[in-house]
């Protein structure tokens, strides 16, 4: 233990997050240089720059930097939401999308575009924070039932039953309503079409929703290690987790309203950073910002090319990857990588 908590401190925490910066950065002109259509550096440096135009620059301008940009502040919120479920719940195995936030969140959508079919997109992002958060309300209270402690295999059971029975909810309507192209936009789990109208709705919400994590990781570090430690250092548990829960369901809920259900990346990117950066939460959660948003961008960048010109859902890869690594966390027994 004290080797490694020596070698956590032998790199800055300051010089680890000029390297996640600049891994964002790379990640960001990959995004918008690769894909379908044959774009350059040049190009990309001149639709951030100028007012020229061109195919090439009409394309970056217009289709994939909204997207990108879309993709960047999407894996920030879902991998900083994990991170703080996990934190919270002290549940290793915690992720948006298997403890029914996203589900929460899908099932909604799907009742609006029923119901509603004439609201706006500010109106569906409020749909899918409220179903989010009913999503994980009804999975903590199931877990809760039995006395004791939340274990991780209560929440996790109880979290696959409820993301099982709100996706089938969200089919059934959309069938039996007609509205499952509109749902499937969302429920593949893609950028496709991502508008600047819809990330001046979603930004500032995921803005702050980080913000707020920010501000409260001392106090997440504190409750992540014991509840009675918080509270013999004078912490209101109630009003903290509260905030918490507030801010995860924020984050989670307007994830969804723009790339649909995502499991896993929440989950493994908090397991990654505490390898890199140790267990504190103030270290924890901006570095979970900058990594999730380079994995989400390395996602969609990979979705685009694999099999262009045709996309391959970003839901499917994002899975065939965060799996193994669910699998992985549970032959640890919940323990960190490094």
């Amino acid at each position: 233990m004290i080797k490694q908590y020596q070698s956590e401190r032998t790199i800055p925490f300051t010089l680890k997050l000029i390297v996640g910066f600049i891994l964002l950065l790379v990640t960001f002109a990959a995004s918008l240089i690769f894909g379908a259509a044959d774009t350059t550096l040049s190009d990309v440096w001149l639709a951030l720059t100028s007012q020229q135009t061109g195919e090439g620059i009409t394309t970056i301008r217009e289709l994939r930097l909204p997207r990108e940009l879309g993709a960047m502040f999407v894996g920030a919120a879902l991998a900083v939401s994990g991170a703080i479920m996990q934190g919270m719940t002290r549940n290793p195995l915690a992720d948006p999308g298997l403890l029914g936030l996203t589900a929460g969140a899908n099932a909604a959508l799907a009742i609006t575009l029923a119901f509603i079919p004439t609201a706006n997109y500010f109106g569906i992002t409020i749909a899918c924070f409220i179903g989010a958060a009913v999503g994980a309300f009804i999975v903590f209270g199931i877990a809760s039932l039995k006395k004791g402690s939340l274990s991780p295999l209560r929440l996790v059971l109880a979290g696959a039953a409820m993301t099982a029975f709100l996706n089938a909810i969200a089919e059934g309507i959309g069938i039996y309503f007609k509205v499952s192209k509109d749902l499937s936009m969302w429920t593949a789990g893609g950028l496709i079409g991502t508008t600047w109208g819809q990330l001046q709705i979603i930004i500032p919400f995921i803005c702050i929703g980080l913000i707020l994590a920010l501000l409260f990781s001392k106090q997440l570090t504190i409750l992540s290690l014991s509840e009675e430690v918080s509270i013999g250092l004078g912490q209101n548990i109630k009003w903290i987790k509260a905030v918490l829960f507030v801010v995860t369901t924020l984050l989670a809920g307007v994830s969804v309203a723009l790339v649909g259900n995502i499991a896993f990346l929440g989950l493994m990117i908090p397991h990654i950073v505490r390898g890199i950066v140790g267990t504190d939460y103030r270290y924890i959660i901006p570095m979970c910002a900058l990594v999730g948003a380079s994995f989400m961008m390395f996602a969609d960048t990979m979705a685009r090319v694999i099999g262009a010109p045709y996309e391959t859902p970003i839901a499917a890869l994002i899975a065939a990857l965060g799996l193994p690594f669910f699998l992985m966390i549970v032959l640890k027994g919940g323990k960190t990588l490094s």
